[in-house]
């Protein structure tokens, strides 16, 4: 087989997913696996710049821990949240894009394909309301993965409805 045929099929019918949820400050990261029967959470974090140093340094240490989390975990696929902006807070989606950069820089260097989602197609699509509130998305996350208690901090479930969000997209359409 093929490298190019391994990476189609890594697209149509991946088995782990690297869920994330971008941020300069901290990025919130999950690591989903298919199963036969149910997603299964196999990891998730955060990612922290230090805030005391200068843009550059805060960019290349997201993506350094991308690039780390990705080396660790070897995901067939990269879920990740489109930028958005608010009329409140439009420099917002500035900073993040600067975060997006470095992650989407790390996943294209590992050779490992992305896909994007908008916040309203992953909170509606997890909790059925595009309009979901963190703490909504923090309680489905809990349902769907059997958990005892809610994700912390909300980046982490943040990460794993993305994730999420992607594997009931393939369920509908691979199966």
């Amino acid at each position: 087989m093929n490298s190019n045929t391994t990476r189609v099929d890594e697209l149509t019918n991946p088995t782990r997913f690297l869920g994330i949820d971008p941020g300069l400050n901290r990025t919130g990261y999950a690591i989903l696996e298919h199963s036969l029967k149910c997603p299964v959470l196999c990891e998730g974090g955060i990612i922290r710049s230090n805030q005391e140093s200068n843009l550059a340094a805060r960019v290349h240490e997201i993506g350094s821990g991308i690039r780390e989390i990705i080396e660790e975990f070897h995901p067939d696929i990269m879920v990740i949240e489109q930028v958005f902006t608010t009329p409140k807070f439009p420099k917002s989606s500035i900073i993040m894009a600067h975060a997006r950069g470095a992650i989407l820089y790390a996943a294209h260097d590992a050779g490992v394909p992305v896909v994007h989602y908008t916040p309203t197609q992953i909170k509606k699509l997890i909790t059925g309301s595009g309009r979901a509130s963190k703490e909504q998305i923090q309680h489905a996350i809990k349902t769907e993965l059997g958990l005892k208690t809610v994700l912390e901090p909300n980046d982490v479930a943040d990460a794993f409805a993305a994730a999420l969000c992607h594997y009931h997209s393939m369920r509908v359409s691979c199966f």
